[in-house]
């Protein structure tokens, strides 16, 4: 109790500290308004810019750092504004303009090629600026900053234009106020910074000075004064959207279609609301799937942009996995496992046979909407809610029934619910103060309907540095508690905690954590294990400037000791050394060393952690590394293996991954990778038999194969291809039963199959910006999966065998199309 009052006082003292500019020699200088907009071409011959004050003297951010720039490679940037929008030119000076790097990309991707960047902070807080860049090429990215993680799937619709000139090259920015958010004051002043990325000198050039010894990037903004009376739009955007899908799989076609809309609605000056209204995601990418025989889930990534767009605030204390809304159902009732096919005999010979016939994979999601934003004073608000619709198994039931020597047979269905209609919330309250701290609360909570489990999770985080960002403190409090009609409810909790120090070459943490064995947040976040407990710590070392033969180079130790933390019992410990460095060739390298000693594993048994049953890992050593080379090279090569030895036990495991890609030309490039992964004489869980947990020796290996490449016929429209092959192979030699103290006695009566799984996915995108906001993509995706019992199969008689499976194609095009509602509304006007 005495720590929960502590942390409340505490950020309530944090919600009182105002905010200060760190940059005490900050650039400052004046924009004028315009009367008329200059045209977005890169020519910088327009009357707007005209007497508007120039802002240069650049310095070198990377790799020399603070350096100020040379005359022959300085940048020129001017800033005015008018009812509208902002509007930025910058001159971009290059003794050889023909030897500017210009490989194209489409929007958010980043490819060889020069850039530059513009941050813009309205609030002129140090930690929440939007970013928008222009590489030479004319591509654009945007993203939404926060505390110096740059989120790429936020987006704005704005206008660029580029131009290579004898000098170098221009560019000119249309950022309107609707892409931006900013208080409606007379007077306003915002933080501004913009930087020049030069790849053929590896560098990059910022207007104000960033010191890397110490704080955020985002800290060192200069101040652009004099934004007078303009007025926040009306922020409406609507896109409106139309796709056709056609998928055959096995001799059978369907056909779907869906029409709806997503919108963003600005409620206020600083908060909007985001909306999908029908969704309709029938074009993520495929998930890498993998055979998994561990204890937890495997995590994937979002790919649905509604989810990855916008979040950073509902990301806050990690307890949020946008997985779980429209993913597996939940199934609390386990309909699968106990209906799949079953038979049962009466006591008058009546046999009936009951079996799943139709059992969906996936929940839909009716709609979703987010409410997110800050105020002046450093206050983030966030509000999250979805509903999922009620998902159901078919069930047929076979009734036979013998009479008078005659069997007569009935077949009846049913329908039993998977996931009912389900009500996903979160609320965030985030306060952030000194341009480097920020406490947050943080509630999340899932409803549903009928006799289905409830859950609610409640957090408050926090992340508390000195004012000089130095000395930090950073940690959370976790409640969990679940609402069951099944199991008792219960209330879980987590602490963390830790104290650091970053600045200058040193870095150090020293921490603690526990999770209790009730804490559960995974009805709407994701933790893999609780009922653990950690005392933590690392220290690293990092250069601040090149030297004669590297750009940068570090080193870092960590180690941990581990215990359970239902009973206490030490668990294990583990430490590590690695390094990292890069020439000033820009060949990139790194390697790890790391050590984990016996340790009791609660978990692998399937038991529960309370059980006291655990397996005993062995000791090990591992060692890994890994390359890069210069990326700006026409072929680059990626690679690093690694090697895991098990003291006193025929355990072993290593691998490899090499990734080679090649730009043929400015507008194609392909690359591959090959993933082999092999463990001799892996242990781990197969069955339970009576009271006997069986444990099984086995042979693994797996192969990754993908390739990706893209072919971008102009900066809005690109043609693109991801492939993915992922092969495992398991072969069991012996089996054994777990014994009390954590060992293994060998069991020859127990046999199961060995496994073979395999998983393909090609998916061939093609991609046209037609208009601002405005898109058309064409999706075509060829899927096989199999899972069977062929292990050792050579390498091509696996593919042999896996094209005798069926083949799923699915064709989807999709159509959207960007409205402004101020443009509409000036068109009628």
């Amino acid at each position: 109790m005495f720590k929960r009052i502590l942390l409340v006082k505490l950020a309530l003292f944090c919600v009182l500290i105002t905010q200060a500019q760190n940059n005490k020699n900050r650039k400052t200088v004046t924009t004028k308004r315009v009367t008329k907009a200059p045209k977005i071409d890169g020519t910088l011959e327009d009357v707007a810019w005209q007497d508007a004050e120039i802002l240069s003297d650049f310095v070198i951010f990377r790799p020399d750092n603070g350096k100020l720039v040379s005359s022959e490679y300085q940048t020129f940037v001017k800033v005015v504004y008018d009812d509208e929008a902002v509007y930025i030119s910058a001159q971009l000076l290059d003794p050889d303009p023909m030897s500017i790097p210009q490989e194209f990309a489409v929007r958010d991707n980043f490819s060889q090629a020069d850039f530059f960047l513009v941050t813009i902070n309205p609030n002129d807080d140090g930690q929440n600026p939007f970013e928008f860049i222009v590489q030479v090429t004319g591509n654009q990215g945007d993203a939404k900053v926060s505390n110096g993680n740059e989120d790429f799937n936020w987006s704005a619709v704005w206008e660029s234009a580029t131009k290579i000139t004898d000098k170098g090259w221009n560019v000119e920015i249309k950022l309107p106020y609707r892409a931006i958010r900013f208080a409606n004051r007379p007077v306003q002043s915002w933080g501004f910074n913009f930087h020049r990325r030069l790849e053929k000198l590896n560098e990059q050039h910022t207007w104000t000075h960033i010191d890397n010894s110490v704080g955020r990037w985002t800290q060192y903004d200069g101040l652009i004064e004099g934004f007078k009376n303009i007025t926040p739009p009306t922020r409406l955007n609507l896109y409106p959207y139309a796709s056709a899908t056609s998928v055959s799989f096995d001799g059978e076609t369907e056909y779907d279609y869906s029409v709806g809309m997503d919108l963003k609605y600005g409620l206020t000056d600083n908060f909007t609301l985001d909306a999908t209204l029908i969704p309709d995601f029938s074009q993520v990418g495929f998930d890498n799937v993998e055979l998994n025989l561990g204890p937890f889930e495997q995590q994937f990534t979002e790919q649905r942009q509604f989810f990855t767009e916008g979040t950073e605030l509902f990301n806050k204390g990690n307890l949020f996995y946008s997985r779980r809304v429209g993913g597996r159902p939940i199934d609390q009732f386990n309909i699968a496992s106990n209906l799949i096919e079953q038979e049962n005999f009466d006591t008058n010979g009546k046999r009936v046979n009951e079996k799943i016939i139709d059992y969906p994979g996936k929940v839909t999601m009716l709609n979703a909407i987010k409410i997110s934003g800050r105020t002046k004073s450093g206050l983030g608000i966030g509000f999250f809610n979805a509903i999922t619709e009620t998902t159901e198994a078919t069930i047929r039931t076979t009734t036979e029934q013998m009479s008078g020597g005659t069997t007569t047979s009935t077949v009846t269905t049913r329908k039993e619910t998977i996931n009912p209609f389900s009500n996903y919330n979160i609320m965030v309250l985030d306060q952030q103060f000194n341009q480097n701290s920020t406490v947050t609360l943080i509630n999340t909570n899932v409803t549903r309907d009928g006799r289905f489990r409830d859950a609610n999770v409640t957090a408050l985080d926090w992340h508390i540095e000195t004012k000089d960002s130095k000395y930090n403190a950073d940690g959370s409090f976790k409640m969990s508690n679940i609402s069951d009609d099944i199991n008792n409810p219960n209330t879980g909790y987590t602490f963390d905690n830790s104290f650091g120090y970053n600045s200058g070459h040193w870095n150090w943490e020293i921490g603690y954590n526990f999770e209790n064995k009730d804490f559960n947040p995974n009805d709407l976040g994701i933790l893999f294990s609780n009922d653990q407990q950690a005392i933590y710590g690392s220290a690293g070392w990092r250069t601040l400037q090149p030297t004669k033969k590297f750009n940068n180079y570090s080193f870092n130790f960590y180690n941990q000791v581990n215990f359970q933390h239902f009973s206490g019992a030490y668990t294990g410990y583990e430490a590590g050394f690695n390094a990292s460095a890069q020439t000033k060739k820009r060949f990139t390298f790194g390697g790890n060393l790391n050590y984990g000693s016996k340790n009791r594993d609660y978990f692998e048994p399937r038991q529960g952690t309370t059980s006291g049953v655990y397996f005993l890992r062995p000791e090990r050593m591992n060692v890994n590394g890994w390359i890069s080379t210069n990326s700006q090279k026409k072929l680059e090569l990626n690679a690093n293996g690694y090697f895991t030895n098990f003291t006193n036990h025929p355990q072993q495991s290593y691998g490899v991954s090499i990734s080679p890609r090649y730009r043929f030309t400015n507008q194609f490039s392909l690359q591959y990778r090959l993933n082999y992964n092999k463990t001799k004489n892996d242990q781990g869980y197969v069955d339970q038999v009576n009271n006997d947990v069986v444990f099984g020796q086995r042979d693994r290996k797996s192969y990754t194969n993908t390739i990706s490449g893209k072919y971008s016929f102009s900066t809005n429209s690109s043609l693109s291809l991801s492939f993915r092959h992922y092969w495992s192979d398991v072969a069991y030699n012996s089996f054994y039963n777990l014994n009390s103290d954590g060992s293994l006695a060998v069991n020859n009566n127990y046999t199961t199959n060995d496994l073979n799984f395999n998983s393909w996915n090609l998916d061939l995108n093609y991609f046209w910006q037609f208009a601002p906001g405005s898109q058309l993509i064409v999706f075509y995706r060829n899927s096989i999966f199999d899972s069977n019992n062929n292990s050792g199969l050579k390498f091509f008689k696996n593919l042999d065998n896996l094209f005798d499976q069926p083949q799923q194609h699915t064709l989807s095009v999709r159509f959207v199309y960007f409205i402004d509602y101020n443009r509409i509304k000036n068109i009628f006007s």
